[in-house]
């Protein structure tokens, strides 16, 4: 899942941009209204952090100009006013959750998994699908009862498969959801992932979930290539 923090804390940026990277996300950051705004329309981010006293455009206005756009990313906003009406209006403009400052890491990022959830159309943790067990908390996989270990760039890329299941996913969709841009894509990256996560996914007896569907993408389904 990819994230996008507009914060002009360079302490918070560096605190919530490392926690949100070792709980398997990517993340990319901006100091400033403007370039906050400028990122949030131009991908589709899973869930967009965003403090309301900013430099340039306020939290406020971004989020206001981000959804009369039609953008419906999910919006966790980060204010350091606890009043009812600063709440309000912040939730009438469109964001979707609320956090105060000072606030402790470990809420944030169960408020943005909460996020991401919602943002595909699920409440709970546990994703599951056939003889596949996800828990998007603590970013393990289970097949057949047997634990997959997986590497962070392996569980990003089937969370957000799972996330999709039943759809076929572009990878271009793939390399917006799970790449971060301070990481390069080379050409074949996805592919290179995808056929690792088959194998390590491939057990005695098992049949297949990840297929490739020629020039369109790839999808998560129970059936044949």
């Amino acid at each position: 899942m990819r994230v996008l923090l507009v914060e002009d804390s360079v302490r918070l940026q560096q605190s919530v941009g490392m926690a949100l990277r070792r709980s398997g996300y990517a993340v990319d950051v901006a100091s400033d209204g403007e370039e906050g705004l400028w990122r949030a329309e131009s991908l589709d981010y899973d869930v967009l952090v965003l403090d309301l006293m900013l430099p340039g455009l306020d939290g406020m206005t971004v989020l206001s100009r981000l959804r009369a756009t039609g953008k419906k990313t999910h919006v966790l906003l980060l204010t350091a006013r606890d009043s009812v009406d600063d709440r309000v209006r912040g939730l009438k403009a469109g964001a979707d959750d609320y956090l105060v400052k000072p606030f402790a890491l470990e809420e944030l990022l169960a408020r943005v998994e909460a996020l991401c959830r919602r943002a595909y159309g699920n409440k709970s943790n546990q994703l599951r699908f056939d003889d596949l067990e996800i828990d998007t908390d603590g970013k393990t996989v289970v097949r057949a009862g047997q634990p997959i270990k997986l590497k962070p760039r392996e569980y990003q890329l089937l969370e957000y498969l799972a996330h999709r299941a039943g759809q076929v996913v572009s990878q271009s969709e793939i390399e917006v959801h799970v790449y971060s841009d301070d990481v390069e894509v080379m050409s074949n990256v996805v592919e290179s992932t995808l056929s690792s996560l088959r194998r390590k996914m491939t057990l005695p007896n098992s049949r297949p979930l990840i297929h490739t569907r020629r020039g369109q993408g790839y999808i998560l389904e129970v059936g044949g290539e």
